[in-house]
Parts: structure tokens; C-alpha cells; sequence
């Protein structure tokens, strides 16, 4: 049922103009449509994510969402340059140059937004 439909990610914000500032200044987001006091930006494949203000932003300790990238040292050297900060886990498999961790058939690194949640940046391999 549900399967067969594009899914989408909400992305919490307790300050949206400053979230906004970071998804659209050091990610490179393009707004498509502001509502309900936030703003939706449409990413690759036919999916998209809304930002929303919530005073509950940054609370999970999960990864909030992740992009399935081609290669994650790239992405992760070119965020670095535009001010994104990646996080360091302590955690098994193999570390590459960038920081992105090897383990069970992926490659992955995550940062925090300015509002506290985590991403991720996921590669197949």
C-alpha cells in the first residue's frame, strides 16, 4: 500500500530562519514553497523534506534523515568547505580521511543542523 508512494522528511526547527540560513546557505537548498511557517525544499528522485517550527527541534538522538549519496568523501569534503561541521562517533569499521565510517556494505558520515538534529550521508557500496 503505502510502499509505492513517496515518503518525505520533516525537519524540525526551533529558530526556522536561522535553520534556514544553514539549509539553504551551507547546503545549497532551494526553497520550493513557504507554509505553515515553514519552508519546503525538493531534493533528488521526486522526494522532499519540510522544515517546521517546533519548540521540540533537535531532541532525538537519532538520525533525523540522510541522502543517498554516491560518494560520501566527496560530499563530505565539499560540506566542510562551505562550514558544515561533521560529528566524530567512536564507532566500528573504517574510517576514511574525511571521517565517513565503513561498516555493514555502507559509508556514512553525519553532521548536526544549526537546530540540533542529526543527518546523515549515506553511500552503498
Amino acid at each position: 500500500m503505502l510502499q509505492k508512494f513517496p515518503i518525505y522528511a520533516y525537519i524540525p526547527a526551533s529558530d526556522v530562519s536561522r535553520a534556514r540560513e544553514f539549509y539553504e546557505g551551507k547546503l545549497g537548498f532551494v526553497a520550493k514553497q513557504e507554509t505553515a511557517g515553514g519552508v519546503v525544499y525538493e531534493c533528488g528522485a521526486h522526494t522532499a523534506c519540510f522544515l517546521y517550527p517546533t519548540p521540540n527541534a533537535g531532541t532525538s538522538q537519532a538520525s533525523q534523515a540522510f541522502w543517498t549519496v554516491d560518494d560520501v568523501d566527496r560530499e563530505v569534503t565539499e560540506l566542510k568547505a562551505r562550514g558544515v561541521v561533521f560529528e566524530d562517533y567512536d564507532m566500528l569499521g573504517e574510517k576514511s580521511a574525511s571521517g565517513a565510517i565503513t561498516a555493514g556494505g555502507a559509508k556514512a558520515a553525519w553532521f548536526k543542523d544549526t537546530e540540533g538534529n542529526i543527518m546523515a550521508l549515506v553511500q552503498s557500496l
